[in-house]
């Protein structure tokens, strides 16, 4: 993570110079910018629907729907946004950002079998899309001061879903 502390602001150096920075936007105060931080897990899943019978499973998630699962080692991106603090020139610590990507999703999905193993997919077929969903539920609430704006993940390196949240 980044240092804590606060330097002084060109201005409050007092030097001449500083204050025709600090003019020319040095604090870019209302001014939004997203942030961007990757990781990957590895986990197995299956496709499979308990209310459908096994014909149906096998047509519609063909291989997917292997018994005993299968594998991924899924990309994730998350994005945020948020006005750059003028005190720390940050939106939010990507330290931050990335340690809550690490220990509220990477974590408990990393090595994991997604239909058994993970307790926010808990009854939900885990395709690419609902992982994409849960993950931002998991995010949302924790990347304060940002704003979550949006999870991206790769299934396969030709496979991405891109979930943006609900529109308000």
């Amino acid at each position: 993570m980044r240092s804590r502390k606060i330097p002084p602001t060109p201005s409050e150096t007092g030097s001449n110079e500083a204050r025709e920075r600090d003019r020319a936007g040095y604090k870019l105060c209302g001014v939004k910018v997203r942030l961007i931080s990757g990781a990957h897990f590895s986990a197995a899943h299956r496709l499979h629907r308990e209310d459908w019978d096994e014909e149906t499973n096998r047509r519609v998630f063909d291989k997917c729907n292997n018994i005993h699962g299968h594998g991924h080692t899924y990309e994730l991106e998350v994005t945020v946004e948020g006005e750059i603090d003028p005190e720390t020139g940050y939106v939010m610590d990507f330290g931050d950002l990335k340690h809550t990507v690490h220990e509220h999703v990477v974590r408990r999905l990393d090595r994991r079998h997604l239909n058994y193993d993970v307790d926010f997919l808990s009854g939900v077929n885990p395709t690419a899309e609902n992982i994409a969903v849960r993950i931002w539920e998991q995010l949302q609430a924790r990347v304060k001061p940002a704003r979550l704006v949006r999870v991206s993940l790769n299934e396969t390196d030709k496979n991405r879903v891109v979930y943006e949240g609900v529109a308000t």
